[in-house]
C-alpha cells in the first residue's frame, strides 16, 4: 500500500510540473536569452519575471510531492510514472485535443507514453528493492551527467537547440532526482544536498533556454523523457535495484526502446521547428505560433 501512495504521489507530481512547464516556457519566450554560460545574469531575468515565477511555484511544490513519492517508492517506479508528464504535457499544450499535434509529434509521445505502459507492467509483481549507493559510485555518476549536460549544451549550435537543450536540461535534473533519492536515505546523505540544488539550479535555467529555442512540447518533453529514463537506469545501476526476469524483463527491455524511439522522433522534429522570419532572421516560437505553424499540417 505504501508503494501505491507513492506512485499516486508521483502522478500528481507528474500533472502539478507539466502545467508549470506550460506557464514557464510562456514566460521564457518573451525574455532576453538565458543560458547556464551566466547562470547569475539569467537567475536574475527568472526570478524578475512575475508569469515565470508562478510557473516556477507550481514545479517546485510538484517537486516536494516527488520527494514524499521517493520516500514511499523505489526510484525506478516513481521515475517511470512520473514520466508520463510527456503525455500531460500535450493534452495541455493543445487544450485536449491531440489531433493538434503533428503526426511526429503524436507518434513521438505514443511512443513515449507505451514505452512508460510497458516499463510499468514490468515492475508490476517484482516487488523491487534498493540499497545505498557506494560513495564512490555516486561521485562518478554525478560527474557523469554534469559532463554530458555540458557536452550537449556545447554540440547545441550544430544539432536541434530545443531538443539537444532540453536534453541537457534533463541530464541535470537527472542528477538532481538522483540526488534526491540518496538525500531521503537520511544520514551522510544529507550531504548531497549540496549538488541536488546545483543540479537542479542549473536544470532550471537550462530548461528555460530550452524553451527559447523551440515549443513547450518539444522541450520540455525531451527534458522529461531524459530526466525520467536515466534515473530509472540509476536505480538499476546504482541503487542495486531488483531486476524483473523472464517475460517481465523482456517487457522491460521493450519498454526502454520505444521509449528512445519517442525522443528520437522529438528530436528529429525539433530540427524543423527554428525558422526564418520575414527579415531573415531567427524567430522563436512563442505562445500562439504554435498553432499558426500546426495549421497547415
Amino acid at each position: 500500500m505504501t508503494v501505491w501512495a507513492g506512485l499516486a504521489l508521483s502522478f500528481l507530481s507528474a500533472l502539478v510540473v507539466s502545467w508549470a512547464y506550460t506557464r514557464e516556457h510562456a514566460a521564457a519566450t518573451v525574455m532576453p536569452d538565458v543560458s547556464v554560460r551566466h547562470p547569475l545574469r539569467s537567475a536574475r531575468q527568472l526570478v524578475g519575471a512575475r508569469d515565470w515565477m508562478i510557473g516556477f511555484t507550481a514545479e517546485s511544490g510538484g517537486w516536494l510531492v516527488y520527494l514524499m513519492a521517493l520516500k514511499l517508492a523505489p526510484l525506478a517506479l516513481v521515475q517511470a510514472v512520473n514520466a508520463s508528464g510527456v503525455g500531460v504535457l500535450a493534452l495541455i499544450m493543445t487544450g485536449g485535443r491531440p489531433s493538434r499535434l503533428s503526426t511526429r509529434e503524436r507518434w513521438a509521445v505514443t511512443a513515449s507514453v507505451l514505452g512508460l505502459v510497458l516499463l510499468a507492467v514490468s515492475l508490476v509483481g517484482a516487488a523491487p528493492s534498493e540499497a545505498g549507493p557506494p560513495a564512490i559510485g555516486a561521485v562518478i555518476w554525478l560527474g557523469s551527467m554534469l559532463v554530458a549536460a555540458g557536452l550537449l549544451v556545447a554540440a547545441s549550435p550544430r544539432f536541434a537547440h530545443a531538443a539537444v537543450l532540453g536534453g541537457a536540461a534533463g541530464l541535470l535534473f537527472a542528477g538532481g532526482d538522483t540526488s534526491a533519492k540518496m538525500m531521503v536515505q537520511g544520514g551522510s546523505w544529507l550531504l548531497v544536498a549540496v549538488p541536488l540544488v546545483v543540479f537542479y539550479g542549473l536544470g532550471s535555467i537550462q530548461l528555460q533556454s530550452a524553451f527559447q529555442h523551440g515549443n513547450v512540447l518539444i522541450s520540455a518533453g525531451m527534458a522529461n523523457l531524459v530526466t525520467n529514463a536515466v534515473p530509472i537506469l540509476a536505480g538499476i545501476l546504482l541503487l542495486r535495484q531488483s531486476m524483473p526476469h523472464g517475460i517481465q524483463l523482456v517487457t522491460e527491455v521493450l519498454a526502454f526502446a520505444t521509449i528512445l524511439l519517442g525522443a528520437m522522433l522529438l528530436g528529429d522534429r525539433a530540427r524543423g521547428a527554428d525558422h526564418l522570419d520575414e527579415a531573415g532572421t531567427s524567430a522563436r516560437v512563442v505562445p500562439g505560433d504554435w498553432q499558426l505553424r500546426h495549421s497547415g499540417e
